[in-house]
This record gives structure tokens, sequence and C-alpha cells, in this order.
């Protein structure tokens, strides 16, 4: 991916993320972005509460991956790397 294209794409989803941020601050968590991939899948790594919520897999297809795919359609997927480097896929 040019790079150019690859810092807009990421510009736009931080843009994207900035918006679910404080309802994710508020309950003690928070995302990073850890790659897009070249096939336009965004890596993100949950962190603080979220990383070990039982509710993380909504918040990640109800909340963060909406939020993504609504304001940057380009992206494909959305995929959450815990830190253990196991993935959870949520295409």
């Amino acid at each position: 991916m040019e790079l150019n294209i690859k810092d807009d794409l990421l510009a736009q989803v931080n843009s994207a993320l900035d918006t679910i941020r404080p309802y994710l601050e508020a309950d003690g968590g928070d995302v990073k972005i850890l790659e897009i991939t070249s096939d336009k899948i965004v890596r993100l790594e949950l962190l603080g509460s979220c990383g070990s919520c039982p509710m993380s897999n909504m918040t990640m297809k109800a909340g963060i991956e909406q939020a993504i795919k609504s304001a940057v359609p380009e992206i494909k997927g959305v995929e959450a790397i815990s830190i253990n480097s196991s993935k959870e896929s949520t295409q």
C-alpha cells in the first residue's frame, strides 16, 4: 500500500476511534491501532479493562468495528489482537 494512502487511512481510523474513545475510557479501557494491513484489515489492541472484559466481543463488533467501517468504508475488517498474540476476528 502506498505510504500516503496508508497514512490517510491511519488518520481516518484514528479519527473514527476518537469518536468512541470516551465510552471506552469511561469504563477504564482504550484501544490502540497496531497496524493496517495491505488488504485493509485494521489490527487493534484492546487496552485496560477492555482487554479482559467479557463484553469485549460486543464492544468490538457493535462499537469499534461499526465506527471504523462507517467512517472508513475502504476498511475490509477489524481484528483484536490480544497481548499473547492470539487473534479474535470480527470481520
